[in-house]
């Protein structure tokens, strides 16, 4: 087959702008094949771009030879370009057609394609992901990724307004941010050095300079999980407020929740009819609950969990029908939490951290920060860690580090919970888990 360039082609419009009241105009539509239809007389193409589809409809009879042998070898994915008539017609769902005069096939696709590119034969998601580039131009992966853009760019546009900064940190580090063994270990040109399982150090330290920072970027967690909310590689969104507690962070981010589901049911309408989700934006305050009050429910449910472990997962959704939505929980043990979370002056054995939870899912961690160098040292020593491992992160708390807290967003989590997705996976362009590393 003899593939054609662009030339001096130039797109019109998306599949979007193609309505009703656009009837006579000619237009230039540039895409994909999504299915191909053959009717007698008539042949009908779905051309899909990124913005949705459109119908091509071929009279037989009425268009020109080149454009019906043309579309006689068109076939799924195949890549492509039109020249028509927009025209009004009762026969498709948007009330929209476009009559070709032109056409150019740009590249094929193999005759055999690993999954239903129209979404009506649902796949296995691994076979789905096996096939993620194919996998990501069904209409449902894109409307995903259309929330997600929206709703990172809601949560950029609400820090700006409050005056943060955007800052970018290192990914390869020479000690444990968090603590634990959930570390990749790399060669770092024969020093052993590990990729970051977060900014929280280094955002922690820039509170000394710039005060108000956030950071969105991927971070690296060598956990055994292997759950639909765990990945490997994530993009977290951070943020750490100098001369703040962990109350001022969490009104804090109860307002960027709220600002940002607001956002994404303003903008983003078609893609949450298309993925069948509604989500209401939720009123302030959220609910607020200690972790004691939590197991003090929980224990009304038949479900006892010892003051001081971790809540396991299968408590979490007998919570989620008690608590359905957004609530914190508040006042955690101290030592459930990192080294670097404030105990409370007066009970050291709770801490002020917190979780922001969505039904079973744990969306947030924060809390207010230890900015006292001593009391730092003895609890990197209470969590079995060296504080000679943290000495230049230590040596920052000699420079006057002032009070501060922050809180952390996992990115597909939130983007989870705002497409009603279910598997961390889908709404993860190429994910990274315990078992995949491709493609």
């Amino acid at each position: 087959m003899d593939l054609d360039s662009i030339g001096d082609w130039v797109r019109t419009q998306y599949t979007s702008q193609i309505t009703p009241n656009i009837d006579g105009n000619e237009v230039t539509l540039f895409g994909w094949v999504q299915d191909v239809r053959d009717l007698g007389g008539l042949r009908f193409l779905i051309l899909q771009d990124r913005e949705g589809t459109v119908q091509i409809t071929i009279p037989k009879k009425r268009v020109s030879p080149t454009v019906l042998s043309k579309s006689n070898l068109l076939q799924k994915r195949f890549s492509f370009a039109v020249k028509g008539t927009v025209k009004k017609t009762n026969m498709t769902n948007r009330g929209v057609e476009v009559i070709p005069s032109d056409i150019k096939i740009f590249s094929t696709a193999t005759e055999q394609l690993p999954i239903d590119i129209t979404g009506k034969t649902p796949a296995n998601i691994e076979v789905r992901l096996d096939a993620r580039p194919l996998d990501l131009t069904l209409e449902s992966s894109i409307a995903a990724f259309k929330i997600q853009h929206v709703a990172l760019q809601a949560i950029r546009n609400f820090l700006f307004n409050k005056d943060f900064l955007e800052v970018h940190s290192p990914r390869i580090i020479a000690s444990a941010t968090e603590g634990g063994a959930e570390l990749f270990c790399i060669d770092y040109f024969g020093q052993k050095a590990y990729l970051a399982q977060s900014p929280q150090l280094y955002k922690e330290e820039l509170t000394l300079s710039f005060e108000k920072v956030f950071e969105v970027g991927p971070f690296f967690r060598a956990e055994e999980s292997h759950t639909r909310r765990h990945l490997s590689e994530f993009t977290s969104v951070d943020i750490e407020l100098a001369f703040a507690n962990a109350n001022d962070v969490m009104a804090l981010l109860e307002q960027v929740i709220h600002y940002t589901i607001n956002i994404v049911n303003t903008k983003c309408q078609a893609e949450l009819t298309l993925l069948a989700h509604t989500l209401e934006t939720p009123p302030l305050p959220f609910k607020r609950l200690t972790y004691t009050q939590v197991l003090t429910d929980l224990k009304t449910q038949n479900i006892d969990i010892p003051w001081g472990e971790d809540i396991p997962t299968d408590a979490f959704r007998v919570l989620e029908k008690i608590y359905p939505g957004f609530y914190f929980i508040t006042e955690w043990p101290t030592q459930t939490k990192a080294f670097y979370i404030q105990p409370q002056s007066d009970n050291p054995k709770i801490s002020e951290g917190f979780d922001l939870m969505y039904g079973y899912i744990e969306l947030t961690s924060g809390g207010t920060r230890i900015c006292d160098k001593a009391q730092l040292i003895e609890r990197l020593k209470e969590k079995g860690l060296n504080p000679d491992s943290f000495k230049m992160h230590l040596q920052a708390y000699d420079y006057g580090m002032p009070p501060h807290a922050g809180w952390a967003i996992g990115l597909e989590r939130l983007t989870m919970i705002l497409t009603g997705i279910k598997n961390i996976r889908e709404v993860t362009l190429y994910p990274r888990d315990r078992v995949r590393l491709t493609p």
